[in-house]
């Protein structure tokens, strides 16, 4: 079995519709995909209804959270979608990406950046917007020469020049409501440096103890050296290993299916959801 458990819609920051994400895994030899949309579950129905024989679909979505000032993003599957508690949070977060967006291109403007409301707007789309919206413009405006250009201390990471904080959760907490909603918790590329600073070692193993399930160690922003080092982390705290893409369509360069889950890893986080179930492709009836 090929398992991709982190790929992004339309719904947020990705390029590919539910519906064309769906026939992209299935076109890139997936057996099973999970799709993650940023703060919102706005693409299942779309997934569903286009979801083809032989791929089976994992709802989920990536929470986006902060410890000590430093950004977490947290994935969760195979949650309840309606458990209200998690659904007032999800919305409280998304609710603040309009003003945060703002925010940003105001500082960008200030900083001789030619960007506006109007064009950040017409590339999110109907999607969630976020900071690859407005990484997109940078590019099109010819600021950068890629989106992840766009995500250095010069312009969008953490603490950038242009930079703006929005509403998150506390990763403790994110935990604790996805699994009173039935779901499973992976915290997502935890030792990616590249995107500024990450959680410590230390904090994963405190969230490991409030109840995380694993850790996204295969991810083309860990390294060999750092894959094993995390690895090693999850062997020593008892956490689940997962591979997933990230795939955001055009946005990013990473493919469908370019790192992958083990089947007995999945396996077992099916088994640890209560929240919902895997859906297998067979004209995307949901259950």
């Amino acid at each position: 079995m090929r398992i991709d458990l982190h790929a992004h819609s339309t719904a947020s920051d990705g390029t590919d519709t539910p519906a064309e994400l769906m026939l992209g895994a299935a076109g890139a030899g997936l057996d099973v995909v999970a799709l993650t949309d940023h703060d919102t579950v706005r693409g299942y129905g779309e997934a569903l209804a286009a979801l083809p024989a032989g791929l089976t679909l994992v709802t989920g979505a990536e929470l986006s959270c902060r410890l000590d000032g430093v950004g977490v993003h947290m994935l969760a599957y195979l949650f309840d979608p309606e458990e209200p508690e998690l659904a007032r949070e999800r919305e409280l977060v998304r609710d603040d990406r309009t003003p945060r967006a703002q925010a940003m291109i105001g500082k960008l403007q200030d900083l001789g950046v030619d960007v506006t409301w109007e064009q950040v707007a017409r590339i999110a789309g109907d999607g969630s917007v976020g900071r690859p919206h407005i990484a997109t413009a940078l590019v099109e405006l010819g600021v950068v020469p890629t989106v992840s250009d766009a995500f250095t201390p010069e312009w969008l990471a953490d603490g950038g020049r242009a930079y703006a904080e929005k509403h998150e959760l506390d990763p403790f907490e994110a935990v604790r409501l996805v699994k009173a909603a039935g779901g499973v918790t992976v915290l997502a590329h935890p030792a990616a440096v590249k995107r500024g600073r990450c959680v410590s070692e230390s904090a994963i193993a405190a969230m490991a103890s409030a109840g995380l399930d694993g850790i996204e160690v295969d991810h083309m922003d860990h390294d060999g050296d750092t894959r094993a080092r995390m690895r090693g982390l999850a062997a020593d705290l008892g956490l689940l290993t997962t591979g997933s893409s990230d795939y955001h369509g055009s946005r990013k360069t990473c493919r469908l299916g370019e790192f992958t889950t083990d089947p007995e890893i999945y396996g077992e986080i099916t088994r640890r959801a209560t929240g919902a179930f895997p859906v297998p492709g067979a004209g995307g009836r949901e259950r």
